[in-house]
């Protein structure tokens, strides 16, 4: 029985570990849609890869669209819907 707590509590150690390790995003005002709409308004193609994401001090959504022969990354502020990078990544996605 004894063996039983000792898995219990190291199980409890790791999941309050891991908790703590990741940051806890904010709710934003735009959605992942809202935001990918905006992108695509701003660089026309097929989105890759999306995520909610904290960089530069404030969670914004970020979108790597694919153009053709290259790699768009299409920042969004989560809460203006402002646009805060809009750069190539080249041929393909260096992220």
């Amino acid at each position: 029985m004894p063996k039983i707590h000792l898995i219990a509590a190291f199980a409890a150690l790791v999941a309050a570990g891991a908790a703590q390790a990741a940051p806890q995003a904010p709710h934003a005002r735009l959605s992942m849609s809202q935001a990918r709409t905006i992108a695509l308004r701003a660089a026309p193609g097929r989105v890759i890869s999306g995520e909610y994401e904290k960089e530069g001090g404030g969670w914004r959504y970020s979108f790597d669209i694919q153009q053709r022969g290259h790699v768009q990354e299409i920042g969004i502020d989560s809460n203006t819907g402002r646009i805060v990078e809009n750069k190539s990544e080249g041929k393909v996605d260096h992220d």
